[in-house]
């Protein structure tokens, strides 16, 4: 066991008591509550770890609104602390914002608890136990290291949760942080190194019809009944075109190694029983391997619509974009996940899998950007979102050391 591993053991309680008072700041997102408060405990939480260069850094109303419509008067900041100098960066990130409750918990949420192995709150595995996982690892090696080469960043960012431009992607657009090596500390679980995510492209399929009233539709084009036309076709002769991809890469579940859609999510339409409806619109959910690209698939999507276009005379039919997430890969043979592999086996025994995560994170941020980058953090990944969300102890204090060695095998000469 190494010197930082070990450290780790001392430091624990730290640890846990420091994801305690960050899951106590109830960051709840949309719209964005109580991100100063947090700021405040984070940049504590870093000043007891170790780091000597804490920057907060506040993000423009403005550029705020002109993502997230509505939310531009809830404050938002990105916290980037940082020791050392020069190069290798090694940088990881987490964020603080958490998904609304729900209801059912048999806990108060935001009142954190240990039960036996389980810390119960909301944020405890999405992912505050993540970002206490990178401050312990963080303190274990600065204690063990207090001189080693390049410079360590840990960045805590928010608004992952709705879509990561004013967080992720704003720390990365405005160069605030140039790194080497990035690790994202989204709960992957300790025996699973995530090294992409697939894409998503959102968008409603539009049909124009015309109104009538519902005394006499033959003066109308039920813009419903084309839909639902359209939507089958969706569902067979687009899904079976997707079928027909398959991603050189492994996925958390097999079945995501080729793109998918989801229909109808959201309807939108006429609500009155006697109108014969003139417009009608579903939404699709299109997810992106990580070879394609937001654009050939843009361009997929509307010669599809094309040819419907031409088999339905009778309405004109549209797509109005809702959201583009590009995926995001680390090549296999990358520096960064060769030498998360070999430390994972080295603190676990075990070999870990590499895979790509099915949904989607702020891994493509910075891998747009050429820069190697990993996700890696405490499980059970299945809690998150989930009514009486808990993260595994014993799961932080591994990959706290996973963190800790990592640090050593990149920073210690």
């Amino acid at each position: 066991m190494s010197s930082a591993t070990r450290l780790v053991d001392e430091f624990f309680e730290w640890g846990v008591d420091a994801l305690r008072s960050m899951i106590r700041v109830p960051t709840v997102n949309p719209p964005g509550e109580n991100f100063r408060e947090f700021a405040s405990v984070a940049c504590r939480l870093l000043s007891e770890a170790g780091f000597d260069e804490i920057e907060i850094h506040r993000v423009p109303s403005d550029y705020v609104e002109k993502h997230y419509p509505g939310l531009g008067k809830y404050p938002r900041y990105v916290i980037l602390a940082r020791r050392g100098s020069g190069k290798p960066v090694l940088h990881f990130n987490g964020h603080y914002d958490v998904v609304p409750t729900g209801s059912g918990w048999s806990r108060d949420p935001f009142d954190p608890v240990v039960e036996g192995d389980k810390l119960y709150g909301r944020g405890a595995v999405d992912m505050k136990g993540g970002i206490a996982a990178t401050l312990l690892a963080a303190k274990a090696f600065l204690g063990a290291h207090p001189d080693f080469k390049g410079a360590l960043e840990i960045a805590l960012v928010p608004d992952e949760e709705i879509g990561g431009e004013t967080g992720t992607g704003y720390l990365v657009d405005q160069g605030l942080t140039r790194p080497d090596y990035v690790v994202i500390a989204e709960p992957s679980g300790s025996a699973t190194i995530w090294i992409g995510h697939r894409g998503a492209y959102w968008f409603y399929v539009e049909v124009y019809g015309k109104q009538a009233h519902g005394s006499s539709p033959w003066l109308g084009v039920n813009a419903f009944e084309y839909m639902a036309r359209i939507a089958l076709d969706f569902a067979t002769e687009y899904r079976e075109q997707l079928s027909r991809k398959k991603s050189s890469y492994e996925y958390d579940d097999p079945r995501g190694a080729s793109p998918t859609i989801t229909l109808g999510g959201e309807v939108k339409g006429s609500t009155k029983v006697n109108i014969l409806p003139g417009y009608y619109a579903f939404s699709v959910d299109r997810r992106l391997i990580v070879e394609e690209s937001i654009e050939e698939v843009e361009k997929e999507v509307n010669e599809f619509i094309e040819r419907l276009g031409k088999r339905y005379p009778e309405v004109r039919i549209e797509t109005k974009v809702t959201n583009r997430l590009p995926p995001a890969v680390t090549p296999r043979d990358a520096e960064l996940v060769r030498i998360a592999k070999t430390v994972v086996k080295e603190v676990t025994g075990t070999e870990p899998r590499t895979s790509v995560c099915l949904g989607g994170l702020d891994m493509r941020f910075y891998t747009q950007k050429g820069i190697q980058t990993i996700t890696y953090g405490p499980g059970p990944g299945h809690m998150a979102h989930q009514v009486d969300e808990y993260v595994s102890l014993a799961e932080l204090r591994t990959v706290a050391k996973v963190y800790a060695r990592l640090m050593e095998q990149i920073l210690v000469k």
